[in-house]
């Protein structure tokens, strides 16, 4: 007796096949509504963007920096905040920008530069020292103020020279006039015993025979070492000049003090060494001193707009993406 059953074998067949049909048309409908929802989110997108588009062109920006709306006198107010660097927000274009926006305000009685910061780069500093300087020449009937809050030391104290004074809080740090290399910086270690006794081999070709300057992975020279002390000497040299222009004869340089080795100071002491004019927060100085008590920031920010745009295009790639698909490349 056999134990073959083609009519089995056929009907088992018959609906794996089915089976089989069944689950290609579940997920060929999955796809589709998958796709068409990516399609749908992404012609959505494109709409919000042309939406946002005539917004952008028909709103006035100018430059892309909100600036604020202003009625009667005031005292302007201008931040000098954080580490001054090129890409931050006490950068010299930046704060110079909103700066000659406060001068060229009909409404503006003087401006305040309010610093709160550690220091940062000498070229950017010098900028603004440089920038603060041509700008009271150029409005000469409107004070510019330097109020230092928490800290005004190095680069930030270096800004606040170029006013026509500085105020301060007595237990404000001010000072700090000097130079040194960031001690994060990986000229500042020295790794070469370090990798000898690791075994690592050092690979480095240069062109120019002082091009691996304080290499970090081999000895310190002290060639190098005076070469480059003499470029740190010669940016405090430039940074002791500054403030002396700026302050002139009201520094109490009398031998004793190392008023320029680096070292800081209270608000209080600094108003006995010169360093500061008198200790008053923004308000008062913009009440008594400038006579304007209404403040007006004119510290530039980025539009709102902006600030959409800049969210809606990162949300518009990932769309984008999206659409696509998993199995089409795409650059990140």
């Amino acid at each position: 007796m056999s134990d073959e059953n083609p009519q089995g074998e056929g009907n088992r067949q018959a609906g794996q096949w089915e089976r089989d049909v069944l689950n290609r048309l579940a997920f060929a409908s999955l796809n589709e509504q998958r796709r068409a929802r990516r399609w749908g989110i992404f012609f959505k997108a494109l709409i919000l963007a042309y939406l946002i588009a005539v917004l952008y062109l028909v709103l006035p920006g100018g430059d892309g920096l909100e600036t604020p709306a202003t009625g009667g006198s005031h005292t302007a107010v201008v931040d000098v905040p954080g580490v001054i660097t090129d890409d931050s927000r006490a950068s010299a274009d930046i704060v110079t920008r909103g700066v000659e926006a406060a001068l060229e305000d009909p409404g503006t009685e003087g401006v305040i530069l309010r610093i709160n910061s550690p220091g940062g780069s000498p070229v950017q500093a010098g900028y603004l020292f440089d920038d603060i300087q041509r700008l009271r020449k150029e409005h000469e009937k409107t004070p510019i103020h330097a109020v230092i809050t928490d800290i005004g030391a190095s680069g930030g104290y270096y800004v606040a020279a170029a006013a026509d004074k500085v105020y301060a809080n007595r237990s404000s740090i001010v000072g700090s006039i000097g130079v040194t290399m960031s001690s994060f910086s990986p000229s500042s270690f020295g790794f070469d015993e370090a990798i000898e006794r690791m075994g690592i081999e050092r690979r480095l070709l240069t062109a120019g025979e002082d091009k691996d300057l304080m290499d970090p992975f081999r000895p310190l020279v002290d060639e190098d070492a005076d070469h480059m002390q003499t470029v740190l000497d010669d940016m405090h040299e430039q940074f002791i000049t500054a403030v002396k222009e700026g302050r002139g004869d009201r520094l109490k340089t009398d031998g004793e003090t190392p008023l320029f080795s680096g070292l800081v100071w209270t608000g209080e002491r600094g108003v006995e060494l010169g360093l500061v004019d008198d200790l008053a927060s923004p308000a008062e100085v913009a009440r008594e001193e400038i006579g304007a008590e209404t403040m007006v920031d004119f510290t530039p920010r980025e539009r709102y707009l902006d600030r959409l745009m800049d969210r809606f295009g990162t949300a518009l790639g990932r769309g984008i993406a999206e659409v696509l698909g998993p199995d089409t490349p795409v650059l990140r």
